[in-house]
């Protein structure tokens, strides 16, 4: 392109240089001639009126005389009748200027010029053209070369952020170059890779929540699959195969809203659920895992609650934070429901050492984990919370407290059973 560019712009400047250098030169020559031709022209009126002037006043007249009179570079011819013809200066050979004049007298006066004169000065300004000529020719080189340079050094950086795009690097350069057409391709490459960006988190961290709200009922699912093979009576074999259902229902519904939630983040499904039903299936998936490692999962607080939300969402919220006090607390883990305003709290909390000081409200952050865990699960909990319309919150670090907030549903007096409409 850089080639082309040049090629293109010095043949313009070329075609210009040669279009206006000939018809200059034409120009000049026929001026430069018809200068020269006008001065012999005036040298002879002048020199024909001294004459006239001399015979007038019978003054001599001779070469000495009027050698006096003209250029020396001139040869001047005489004729005055009755007289012998007097020349003055040497006269010329081969083309020349000539300009003659007669006087009131019958006198004539002819005056020569060689034309090489002409010719050296017709050189001259041929030398100044050509120099000016070249003079624009560089200069619209180093022109071209600049331009070309400050077009395909763009191009280039575009095409490399392209390839970049393509090679899977979808950083944007945020690069403009001054040049419209080449600004707004800048602008769609970086948008397009901002796109890319943005596809490719929200893949990763789809790709990672699903691991971790996966591995929780795959856990307990298991779990409810060693009981099954280790026992012998039929009424144990069906308790634990009803639950295992109820988990891989659960599976289904948490696989359900993580694509869901891929898709379409603002996109709910609200309801108004019985709160103890959520909190008893939690406390009794979790208490084989408890019971395992000598600590105990324990209930208080209100009883009879009835919140707006998901109740798969909430079950997962209750999931990962009983999942975090088994994992980095200790002792007993207690749930508690209680009532503040229109709002129903649940808190987790337990008798382990708490959140570490310097981690603070950042342990809701991704990748932000006490221990060697993946981080991932106090944020994913509090985004199921907030979609939910609720929020998730540590009251209280030492020992750890965390409370999850639901919009309430109040009961109506004469009948408990029925919401206040």
């Amino acid at each position: 392109m850089r080639r082309r560019l040049i090629n293109s712009t010095l043949a313009v400047v070329l075609v210009v240089i040669s279009v206006f250098g000939v018809s200059l030169v034409i120009v000049e020559t026929r001026t430069i001639s018809a200068s020269a031709q006008e001065s012999v022209e005036s040298e002879a009126l002048r020199l024909i009126s001294v004459v006239d002037s001399r015979l007038l006043g019978d003054e001599v007249i001779n070469s000495g005389v009027l050698s006096e009179q003209i250029d020396r570079s001139r040869f001047a011819l005489i004729e005055i009748p009755g007289r012998a013809p007097i020349t003055v200066g040497e006269r010329p050979t081969g083309s020349v200027l000539r300009a003659t004049e007669t006087g009131e007298q019958g006198e004539k006066v002819t005056i020569e010029e060689s034309r090489s004169a002409v010719t050296r000065e017709v050189g001259r300004t041929l030398l100044i053209i050509g120099a000016v000529a070249l003079l624009a020719i560089i200069s619209a080189v180093l022109l071209a070369v600049r331009q070309a340079n400050r077009l395909a050094s763009p191009l280039t950086d575009l095409a490399e952020t392209a390839e970049r795009l393509g090679s899977g690097d979808p950083r944007p350069r945020h690069k403009r170059y001054g040049v419209p057409e080449l600004d707004r391709v800048a602008d769609v490459l970086d948008a397009s890779a901002e796109r890319i960006a943005r596809m490719l988190t929200a893949e990763r961290r789809l790709a990672a929540d699903a691991s971790h709200q996966l591995r929780t009922p795959l856990t307990a699912l298991s779990m409810r699959i060693e009981e099954i093979s280790v026992t012998d009576d039929p009424q144990t074999v069906k308790e634990e195969a009803n639950i295992a259902l109820t988990q891989v229902e659960r599976l289904t519904d948490v696989v359900e809203r993580l694509l869901t939630n891929s898709r379409d983040p603002s996109t709910g499904s609200a309801v108004v659920f019985d709160l103890d039903e959520v909190i008893k299936q939690q406390i009794e998936e979790w208490r084989p895992a408890y019971r395992s490692t000598g600590r105990a999962l324990v209930r208080s607080g209100k009883h009879g609650l009835r919140a707006v939300g998901t109740p798969g969402a909430v079950a997962q919220v209750l999931a990962a934070l009983i999942e975090n006090s088994l994992m980095h607390g200790g002792g007993t883990v207690a749930l508690r429901t209680r009532v503040t305003g229109n709002q129903v709290v649940i808190e987790v909390t337990d008798e382990g050492p708490g959140v570490p000081a310097e981690l603070g409200a950042r342990i809701f952050e991704r990748t932000i984990s006490g221990r060697n865990s993946t981080g991932i699960g106090l944020a994913v909990a509090r985004d199921l919370a907030e979609a939910d319309g609720g929020r998730l919150e540590l009251l209280q670090q030492h020992p750890a407290v965390f409370a999850l907030f639901l919009s309430r549903i109040p009961l109506d007096r004469k009948d408990p059973q029925r919401p206040v409409r």
